[in-house]
């Protein structure tokens, strides 16, 4: 079995493969100072209540945006499974070519989400968009060059940036909007999430294609925490939630023979 765990600005969302099938999933809340105790509590104390035995777990692979946490989570991995992690960052094997000038810059998450894609939809061009803390859109080509990506606030940002900068403007739930006029200040905001995203997300798409696959539409595969509020708009050829855990997977497997 092979533990993987993307840590990232607001949650840790971790799985278990086992015959490389995802056996198990989990989450906790992100927490920036948490000791390699609480994460190796955590994990034991979440594997057994999904009847996974953690002396069963034969390698950890794992990617961080938070580099803060590595040092503890490395730790824990050490105590708790007795296993040195694989760490999915700068010089290790990802099958793909980074089109980055820096490619250090690109998150270890992206590269998680790439490497997936590429094994699941072999020579196709693909547009990956994640909807979490940030959205963010990746260019993958079908030569498997990790081409670009582009950045937005993602939805919850964008309402604490409503929430911080207008005294009258409060927190609401990240819905879908049938309507996009609001009749209330909570659905006004609702709306303005929705529709703001929706439109920014098929303009960037429409700017990709266009530009970066010469006017050939690539597949569109949405993955994060919010794409489930986008699942009737019409944007994603496919849903993939757990996207950067398989590919954090394939990368453990790709790199196994770094220690033979």
């Amino acid at each position: 079995m092979i533990l993987c765990l993307d840590i990232g600005n607001s949650h840790m969302h971790g799985g278990v493969f086992d015959n490389d099938e995802l056996q198990v999933q989990f989450r906790m809340a992100s927490k920036t100072g948490a000791s390699s105790d609480e994460y190796g509590v955590f994990l034991r104390s979440v594997l057994r209540e999904n009847d996974v035995d953690h002396q069963a777990i034969e390698a950890i692979a794992l990617c961080s945006v938070v580099p803060e946490v590595l040092y503890p989570i490395n730790a824990c991995c050490q105590k708790y499974f007795n296993l040195e992690p694989f760490i999915l960052q700068a010089g290790v094997r990802t099958g793909l070519k980074i089109g980055y000038r820096n490619p250090i810059e690109v998150g270890a998450d992206r590269i998680a989400n790439a490497i997936a894609v590429t094994h699941l939809f072999p020579r196709q061009d693909v547009i990956i968009i994640d909807l979490g803390t940030a959205t963010t859109f990746c260019a993958i080509s079908a030569s498997k060059e990790y081409m670009g990506g582009v950045i937005m606030p993602g939805m919850k940002m964008s309402m604490k940036a409503l929430e911080a900068g207008a005294s009258k403007l409060g927190s609401v739930e990240i819905i879908e909007r049938e309507d996009v006029l609001g009749k209330s200040t909570n659905e006004s905001i609702q709306s303005g999430l929705f529709y703001g995203a929706r439109g920014a997300m098929k303009e960037i798409i429409a700017g990709l294609t266009a530009k970066s696959f010469n006017g050939q539409k690539p597949l569109i595969i949405g993955t994060g925490g919010f794409t489930s509020v986008f699942r009737n708009a019409h944007i994603f050829n496919e849903i993939i939630p757990d996207l950067v855990l398989k590919g954090l997977y394939l990368a453990e497997k790709l790199n196994q023979e770094r220690n033979p």
